[in-house]
């Protein structure tokens, strides 16, 4: 996939501060990411659909240093404790030490257990971020949070973890299967639907655009959704407070995921169906209007993304994953809703009935 001249997008962290370098051949550039590792030892994580593409492209670079690949089987069910275990064996092996550097090659799977296994490596060492989704490009790989999966629930077990820099290499998308970049989509729409309502209206103007994969839609849909998350990240890494926003459309996604056990849903399809539900239930406590929760619907149409509940769902069951969400306080939901377009906010003490009466309608419809 040909692309227009790269971007480059800065994460404001203080001496943390890092790059995300977006644009088509970036994964051959080596000598661009190649400085960013400070010591001899580096070891590769990816997954066994993605190595045999990219990882090629990786190794002409490192030859030299010292280094090693780990890969995953394919699929979010294998973001566990047991994979981080073989990751920091495997960097035993290496004899990787404090200067050391894990490279994630993959989507946001990998990226999440590769850069968790980095944090945990004595305490904490390099990782850079080379993501090959969609997805991962404009979300995971993007603000240092990191973990796993536990059978109770998405992403209970991780750190804040930076990375020294993120290189989403367009190329890469031309291989993803359709599905994936769709959920990917999900992420884009995501970020303008929290607090850029402009953006939110150019994604309308061009969702044949990106649902078609047009190079220099897609790269400047990238950035800008990069911009505004590298925004929101910089004034509150640890998500003490703006940050929660991102999470639109997740504690409802989530427990989607949890429910279908990690198969039935992509990550990108339960945030899609997420936030769809955050906005009808913003329409039942009188926050927003039918035409908003209609306008986000129709775009996640347009680029082809599922908006019903998947058939055979408990209403009772979701409500109770949803219990486990981390912006839950004191035993209360704690959820991201909005006022409409652009105008995300953090809402405490949301009554159960109201959740339940939202999955219940979700769940009959036809």
């Amino acid at each position: 996939m040909n692309g227009p001249a790269r971007q480059t997008v800065t994460v404001a962290l203080g001496q943390r501060s890092y790059p995300v370098w977006i644009g088509a051949g970036l994964l051959h550039d080596h000598a661009r990411w190649l400085a960013m590792l400070r010591g001899r030892h580096a070891l590769v994580v990816s997954n066994t659909t993605v190595a045999p593409l990219y990882l090629p492209r990786i190794e002409a670079g490192l030859d030299g240093l010292r280094w090693a690949s780990f890969l995953l089987d394919d699929g979010e069910a294998h973001k566990s404790f047991a994979n981080v275990g073989r990751v920091l064996e495997a960097l035993g092996e290496l004899g990787a030490t404090r200067d050391a550097c894990v490279i994630a090659l993959g989507g946001g799977v990998v990226g999440d257990l590769a850069g968790f296994s980095a944090a945990c490596w004595m305490r904490g060492i390099d990782f850079i971020q080379m993501p090959t989704t969609l997805l991962a490009m404009v979300d995971s790989s993007v603000g240092g949070k990191t973990g796993v999966n536990l059978p109770v629930g998405k992403n209970l077990a991780g750190a804040f973890h930076q990375p020294r820099a993120v290189v989403a290499d367009i190329d890469t998308l031309a291989t993803l299967p359709g599905r994936e970049y769709r959920a990917g989509l999900a992420e884009v729409i995501k970020g303008a639907a929290i607090g850029d309502e402009p953006f939110f209206a150019w994604l309308e103007q061009h969702a044949a655009a990106l649902a078609a994969r047009e190079p220099a839609t897609v790269q400047q849909a990238i950035a800008r959704k990069v911009a505004y998350k590298a925004g929101v990240v910089a004034r509150d890494e640890t998500e003490q407070g703006e940050r929660a926003l991102l999470n639109l459309g997740h504690t409802f996604g989530h427990a989607l995921e949890t429910a279908g056990h990690y198969t039935a849903l992509l990550h990108g399809e339960g945030v899609a169906i997420g936030m769809l539900l955050a906005a009808r239930l913003s329409e039942r406590l009188g926050m927003s209007a039918q035409a908003a929760t209609a306008r986000l619907q129709r775009l996640l149409e347009a680029v082809g993304l599922p908006v019903a509940v998947p058939p055979g769902m408990d209403p009772p069951q979701l409500l109770a994953l949803m219990r486990l969400d981390k912006k839950n306080t004191a035993g209360t939901l704690r959820l991201i809703l909005w006022r409409g377009i652009g105008r995300a906010e953090i809402v405490a003490g949301v009554a159960e009935a109201d959740v339940l009466a939202v999955l219940t309608e979700a769940t009959s419809a036809p």
